[in-house]
């Protein structure tokens, strides 16, 4: 690289990049009077954009999506999910109560009830859409795969064995059943006491008796999440088998199990005595579900999605691009740094504008019909894997969001991203010679150079922190969106290029 270059990019970025946030564009330039020389001038360079298969994402994520949903457009999607169940350290259940002693609750040893309850408070698609979830027990432990295309079948059912099923439940996201009063009621405290779920009654002998004998001969499976996994239950696996136009958003997984218990007097640890007429005098006792396992995020989750090959011929449309998610479709876009070198390298850059164009979608009589994505990435191919794998956030380098402006513009616009042009033009050299010594004899440059100028335009969900006093939200997560949702873009092979719009300062001869 020409040092000639590599100054002008150092000046540029002394002057206008840092300290400056990336909507600076120009700033300081118009300040300066014509006698000193410098004008301010802009061009444009076409971009090539495609649409490519995301084949799986990494989804590091403590909801569980689970439902079938067919769109017209890109047909179905299918999620299941499945995970751990966390037990709490030193975790021990319940002792018989001992008059003698006055310790424990229990009115005998034994578990009078076992369940699993499956928790969501949002969904997508039809709320009274007929539906049926199963749930099966994992007969292997989960490996700590994050990615999307993960198999269930290893899992639940390993080398063609029967699978251990929980149960099956009808449902509707929206229950009917529920009255408005217990729907809308409140604690004390204002908070709801209504959360919609799916219920699989278990038997409370295999899941419940049978764990609590284990407990007293061996305490130690009991004494941790790794142990519990490893020596009494792995997990389960959640999917839908019947019913399509709904995806719930599971938020945890209980297994919860039923005591009879004597009502303790705190003050004397004895049993209450009931007044009722005709049970005088007798031992207050009462039944009680509590939850002893559950999915957290301390334990193992991986959600699985099935996409309609629709996607396939869609994303070989070269007229247009697409984004859709969940792990359904990127835009790529090859970045011309190149040419610009060639170009203004006897100059100083000082902004590069990149805009991704909605096509306007035409009104749908499907009434779930998906939605743009609100937050996208862009983000080098080379650092797809680590970045989201990482847990990194955006530096506004080599990696940038920007909320979908679909009011004013219905565009997704990166105001300025010279950072990220003039970081790939100083490290090509560098990088090339790392990866072409890594690589050996199976070293490609042609594809090496291709997926250097390559960036993605990703669905995301972020996270800010909402607990801070100051007026400026901080981000604080980003990953892939694993709900429903796409964009129809301009561009494509044979589309018209998009065009990067560059801002530069050139000394007057």
């Amino acid at each position: 690289m020409k040092v000639k270059f590599l100054g002008a990019l150092l000046l540029t970025a002394t002057l206008t990049f840092f300290g400056c946030d990336d909507n600076t564009g120009t700033l300081g330039i118009g300040m300066l009077p014509g006698s000193d020389g410098i004008s301010a001038l802009t061009t444009e360079f076409p971009v090539t954009t495609r649409s490519v298969i995301a084949d799986s994402v990494f989804a590091k994520t403590s909801t569980g999506y689970v439902g079938r949903f067919t769109d017209p457009l890109f047909g179905y999607y299918e999620a299941s999910f499945l995970t751990e169940l966390n037990c709490i350290d030193g975790f021990k259940f319940p002792e018989k109560y001992d008059f003698d002693k006055k310790t424990g609750i229990l009115t005998g040893d034994s578990i009078s009830g076992a369940r699993l309850v499956v928790f969501y408070s949002t969904w997508f698609g039809d709320s009274l859409n007929a539906c049926r979830m199963s749930a099966y027990e994992l007969q292997t432990e989960l490996d700590r795969n994050r990615y999307t295309n993960i198999e269930p079948a290893e899992y639940y059912k390993p080398n063609g064995a029967l699978p251990i099923l929980l149960g099956r439940r009808a449902y509707t996201a929206y229950d009917t059943s529920v009255t408005d009063e217990e729907r809308n009621a409140t604690d004390e405290y204002g908070n709801k006491t209504y959360y919609p779920s799916v219920v699989f009654t278990l038997d409370k002998d295999t899941y419940g008796n049978n764990w609590f004998n284990l407990s007293k001969e061996h305490p130690e499976y009991f004494k941790n999440s790794k142990e519990f996994i490893k020596n009494v239950f792995k997990g389960v696996y959640i999917k839908s088998d019947y019913g399509d136009g709904t995806v719930l958003y599971v938020d945890r997984v209980d297994l919860q199990m039923r005591y009879h218990f004597f009502v303790i007097d705190t003050a004397t640890n004895v049993p209450y005595k009931r007044k009722q007429s005709g049970f005088e005098g007798q031992d207050s006792t009462a039944y009680t579900w509590r939850t002893e396992f559950a999915s957290t995020k301390e334990v193992i989750q991986a959600n699985q999605f099935l996409n309609s090959d629709k996607i396939k011929k869609l994303a070989a449309e070269g007229e247009h691009t697409y984004i859709k998610s969940p792990a359904g479709i990127f835009t790529e876009a090859e970045l011309p740094y190149d040419d610009i070198y060639q170009e203004l390298s006897n100059d100083t850059l000082n902004a590069v504008k990149l805009t991704f164009t909605n096509y306007n979608k035409q009104d749908s009589p499907y009434e779930f019909s998906m939605s743009a994505p609100s937050n996208v990435l862009l983000l080098r191919k080379v650092d797809f894997k680590s970045f989201f794998e990482e847990n990194k956030l955006p530096d506004n380098i080599t990696s940038y969001t920007v909320k979908h402006n679909n009011v004013a513009t219905n565009q997704y616009t990166f105001n300025n991203i010279a950072r990220l042009v003039t970081t790939c033009i100083q490290g090509k050299d560098a990088a090339m010679k790392k990866a072409k010594e890594e690589a050996g004899d199976k070293w490609n440059q042609e594809e090496w150079e291709k997926d250097w100028r390559t960036v993605y335009l990703i669905p995301v969900s972020v996270t800010y922190d909402t607990t801070s006093s100051s007026t400026s939200s901080t981000m604080t997560g980003i990953q892939n969106d694993l709900q429903p949702g796409y964009a129809k873009l301009k561009g494509g092979p044979q589309g018209e290029a998009l065009k990067l719009e560059v801002t530069y300062t050139r000394f007057n001869k």
